[in-house]
């Protein structure tokens, strides 16, 4: 898992609870990172119709749908997020030993559970969820 998921889920829920356009360097602050890392985590969710945006000196940020309805595994695919990856494998697959051979392949289907398991535990929270954990049930939509 990246910082992007990290920084769009904080957005959206701020943005939610605010309900109000909020520009880059807003969230920005809000989230304490660049102004840069946000347009770009942003995009994503504006393309996956998570968040709009308006234009001008007044533009920025707007969380327009229902929060009840938006859970955080449709924010990680908006980001293509994987929860559980590995950067290195053991083995090796040109070895005459079974093991050696054919380790990365089942570590790799394990791995691959492991982020469906998370995915779909995920489809259950909600943005709403969050901001009644922060500010308890009267805070949701």
């Amino acid at each position: 898992m990246t910082s992007e998921f990290t920084i769009a889920v904080h957005a959206l829920v701020f943005l939610n609870h605010k309900a109000t356009v909020y520009s880059s360097e807003g969230l920005a602050e809000n989230v304490c990172t660049n102004p840069a890392r946000i347009r770009k985590v942003m995009a994503k969710l504006k393309k996956a119709d998570l968040v709009k945006t308006k234009e001008g000196v007044d533009g920025g940020y707007l969380f327009h749908r229902d929060s009840r309805e938006i859970n955080l595994t449709m924010v990680a695919d908006a980001l293509e997020t994987p929860f559980v990856t590995v950067s290195w494998k053991s083995g090796n697959p040109h070895m005459s030993c079974l093991i050696s051979s054919g380790m990365a392949g089942v570590m790799d289907g394990l791995y691959d559970d492991l982020d469906q398991c998370c995915r779909e535990r995920l489809t259950h929270v909600t943005i709403a969820d969050l901001d009644k954990k922060i500010f308890g049930k009267a805070a949701a939509n």
